[in-house]
């Protein structure tokens, strides 16, 4: 941290598909090695995977629902654009995963204590980000574009192990919640 002056924030270009800054910033996440080509890549066809495994899921439950509809063969369920349907499902998976408090170490006449502070949204959507990418690279699947779609389905419905981290770091400020008045 700067003991003059803040850092300038910098301005980053939204993605050329969608055209979100939220989806670029996933994508430079994502991003290993200035590889930024095949970031977006797997980020873009992660999303496409994650859209048909929830059309997946809403034709078997419709199915389940309206046995003998008098359609022939399976339609496919197209609520929204695919490009607007995509942000949507990554926008609610950050959110699940965006924890509200953290913990930060703070020293006070010789102890160290763990005070919870609030996140602010930027910041907690960056976390949000890191975890959701950290647990897709943690995953077993084959490739980067499965376990990435995975862990954003699974982050969509609120399970999954970014989930966790975020359950994990509520959890700590709750149990730290007495040391709440050395915030400053």
């Amino acid at each position: 941290m700067p003991r003059r002056k803040a850092a300038v924030k910098r301005e980053i270009l939204p993605d050329p598909l969608y055209g979100s800054d939220k989806l670029a910033k996933f994508i430079n996440v994502v991003m290993r090695r200035g590889k930024k080509s095949l970031a977006e890549a797997i980020v873009y066809d992660a999303l496409t995977e994650a859209m048909k495994r929830l059309h997946k899921g809403k034709k078997d439950a419709s199915d389940e629902g309206e046995s003998g509809s008098g359609r022939a063969g399976g339609s496919v369920v197209k609520a929204k654009p695919a490009s607007k349907e995509g942000l949507d499902i990554l926008d609610k998976a950050l959110n699940n995963v965006r924890p509200t408090v953290e913990v930060k170490s703070r020293r006070v006449g010789g102890a160290t204590y763990q005070v919870p502070i609030e996140v602010a949204i930027d910041r907690g959507i960056a976390l949000a980000m890191r975890w959701v990418v950290k647990a897709a690279s943690d995953r077993s699947e084959k490739t980067m574009v499965l376990r990435l779609a995975a862990e954003i389905m699974e982050a969509h419905e609120g399970r999954g192990t970014a989930v966790k981290m975020r359950d994990d770091m509520h959890r700590m400020a709750k149990a730290n919640q007495a040391f709440a008045h050395y915030r400053w």
